[in-house]
This record gives structure tokens, C-alpha cells and sequence, in this order.
């Protein structure tokens, strides 16, 4: 039983790269047996590509098929027309017609990502066994036929096996991306509060750049979705742009938070900081699990009591004069984490509509059933 559970944990907990896994596999054989069906010489091109191009999303399936074909076609008809028109009679000859066929393609790649293949293509119609048997022009014709193919295949099956629209993959990003500034909060009151030895953040900060990193990627790909039409949906680039911000208020927030606050303000400010805390990061972690599960989002009335309590307590602070007794640069540390503190209020409010704008529409009564927008 123990052993089952596990298992089962461990595949909910890999969904995501198990949708891949599944996607790759269909792909790999629908292209082997549409290779198979139509006795391509060079089958196995069409089953590689295929693979290949299958991405963690449908967009990124769709951006990596065109780049793939397109540098494809590019590199196998400069190379074919290399291949026709300069002499091959010596190594020598033959190394000056390597040099022609890769050089223009290699700044074409280098300029441009999506080419990145035409060089390879190239030199195989160049270079490759088929060309000197069957001729330069049949040989990219092949070569275009069979990555062609494989384009084909691959993103046809990102699209109908286990799909996975790049906005969903942008929000189960993102949700795990709010669980690591959740912990980053955490440590950060902890160090506010507590004494503590050079607390240090930045484990937390490379986690939350790479997971913005990947956001990033995510957005290019949802665009080229909305582009051609074929998913529909929320634009995810404002939910990247809200994270990317609360990362920004984590960031001003630590400047305050490398040392304890100095008394008599620690004790006064701690209780409020700690509800803060507690508030935010539930906050942020149920506001994941409902971007996960395109829910709505969790109410901030609790979060909100907890950042009016630090205000008032603040304003007490200012009215008993205790503020005046601190040093310039600990009413400065004061001053920064005010600061951070209300933009990171500003902008969890602003995650909650973002929230809201991927969950699904809820059921509503017509004609005494309930029905979904």
C-alpha cells in the first residue's frame, strides 16, 4: 500500500513531464508509420524530427516544427545549389564547396535562432551518401519531404495528444514560482524578527529568476498560439509581469531584512510582521494551487487586516516618537520595508485579478439547470 502511494505521488507530482513522455512516443510512431506507408529511403529522419519538435507546449511544439522546416528548407536547397554548380573533383574543391554551402548559413544562424539547423542541412545534401547517388536536387527534395513530415506529425500530435496550451504551462509555472516567494517571505520576516547570522537570500532569488526565466519562454510560445488561432484564452503575459513584480518587492523587502529590526520597534512591529507573513504566504500558496487548478482566487480580506494591522501599528509607532530615537540608518531600513511592504500589498491584489482571469467560468443557473459559459 505504502509502495502504491508512493507511486502514485510520484506520477501526480510528474504529470507534466509524463504528458510529454506520452506525446514524444505517439509522435515517434505515427511518424515511423507514415515513413513505413509512403517507403521513404530515409525514414528515420521523419521519426527523429518528429520527436524533436515536441516541446512542453503546444505553442513551443508549433515555434520549434516552423524553425525546424525552415531551416531545413533553406539549408537543403543552398546546399543542392551548392552542390550543382561547384566542382566536388578534390578534397580541395570539395572543402572550398563545405565552406560556400556552411559559411552564409552559419551567419544566417547566428542572426537568426530559427535557422539553426540550415547549416547541418546543408552539409548532409552536400556531404551525404544519398546525394551522390541521387543527385543534389533529389536529395534536398528527400531531406525537405522527410523533415517535412516529421514537422507535420510532431506538432499535429502536440495538438490533439494530451495538449498542453502554453498559457496553462505559464500558470502551473507560475504556481510553482509562488511558492518559492512564499518560502522567500518566510525567511525574510524570520530574519526581520529573529536573530539570526548573516541571513542570506539568495538560493531564493536564483530559484525565482530561473522560474521567471521559464515564464518568459512561456509567453513567446502563447503568443504564437494566439496568433494562428488555434488556442484560445487569457493573455499570460500580465500574470508573468505581476510575478515578475512581486519578485521586484522581495527584493526591496531584503534590503530591510539582512539584520533584526533594533528595539524598542522589533517588538512592537513583530506581531504584525509575523500576521503578515502567515497572511501573504497562504496567500501566495492558495493562489498557486487555484492557478493550477484555474480556480478563483483566494479572498485577500485576511492578507489585507494584516497589512492595515502593520500600518496602524506603524502610526503608533510615529505618534509615541519612538521612530525619532533610531539611527539614520536603521530609519532607513525602517522607511525601505514600508516601502516594500505596500508594493507587495499593491501587487497580490493585482495577482488575485490575474488569478481570476484564468479560472474557468463558472456554472450558472438557466432555465432551472446549470450550465457553463
Amino acid at each position: 500500500m505504502a509502495t502504491g502511494a508512493r507511486v502514485l505521488a510520484w506520477i501526480e507530482g510528474h504529470r507534466a513531464e509524463l504528458r510529454l513522455a506520452a506525446r514524444m512516443t505517439a509522435a515517434g510512431l505515427a511518424a515511423f508509420a507514415l515513413a513505413e506507408s509512403l517507403h521513404l529511403a530515409q525514414g528515420y529522419w521523419a521519426v527523429l524530427t518528429a520527436i524533436v519538435v515536441i516541446q512542453g507546449s503546444v505553442g513551443g511544439s508549433l515555434k520549434a516544427s516552423l524553425d525546424r522546416f525552415l531551416g531545413t528548407l533553406s539549408g537543403a536547397l543552398w546546399g543542392a545549389a551548392v552542390a550543382l554548380l561547384a566542382p566536388r573533383e578534390s578534397s580541395l574543391a570539395l572543402g572550398v564547396a563545405v565552406l560556400v554551402a556552411v559559411a552564409p548559413l552559419a551567419v544566417l544562424a547566428a542572426i537568426n535562432a530559427s535557422f539553426r539547423v540550415a547549416p547541418i542541412s546543408a552539409v548532409i545534401v552536400l556531404l551525404g551518401t544519398s546525394s551522390l547517388q541521387a543527385g543534389p536536387l533529389a536529395s534536398a527534395m528527400a531531406r525537405v519531404l522527410e523533415i517535412g513530415l516529421g514537422c507535420v506529425v510532431g506538432f499535429a500530435i502536440s495538438l490533439l495528444v494530451l495538449p498542453a496550451p502554453a498559457a496553462s504551462v505559464v500558470a502551473e509555472v507560475t504556481s510553482r514560482t509562488l511558492g518559492v516567494l512564499a518560502d522567500l517571505l518566510a525567511a525574510m520576516v524570520a530574519g526581520l524578527t529573529k536573530e539570526a547570522e548573516g541571513a542570506s537570500y539568495t538560493a531564493f532569488h536564483a530559484r525565482v529568476r530561473a522560474a521567471i526565466a521559464a515564464l518568459e519562454t512561456g509567453i513567446k510560445e502563447a503568443q504564437h498560439e494566439r496568433r494562428i488561432y488555434f488556442i484560445a484564452g487569457h493573455d499570460p503575459a500580465p500574470l508573468v509581469r505581476t510575478a515578475r513584480r512581486l519578485h521586484a518587492d522581495l527584493l526591496i523587502t531584503g534590503r530591510a531584512a539582512a539584520d533584526p529590526l533594533q528595539e524598542p520597534v522589533r517588538s512592537r512591529l513583530e506581531p504584525r510582521l509575523t500576521e503578515i507573513s502567515e497572511t501573504a504566504c497562504a496567500f501566495l500558496r492558495e493562489t498557486g494551487a487555484a492557478l493550477a487548478a484555474r480556480d478563483a482566487p483566494p479572498s485577500c480580506d485576511a492578507m489585507n487586516r494584516a497589512f492595515d494591522g502593520y500600518a496602524a501599528a506603524m502610526a503608533e509607532l510615529r505618534r509615541e516618537r519612538l521612530t525619532q530615537v533610531l539611527s539614520d540608518d536603521e530609519a532607513e531600513r525602517i522607511f525601505t520595508l514600508g516601502f516594500g511592504l505596500e508594493q507587495l500589498r499593491r501587487d497580490l491584489s493585482d495577482l488575485a485579478q490575474r488569478t481570476g482571469e484564468f479560472a474557468r467560468p463558472a456554472p450558472r443557473l438557466l432555465s432551472g439547470r446549470a450550465e457553463t459559459d
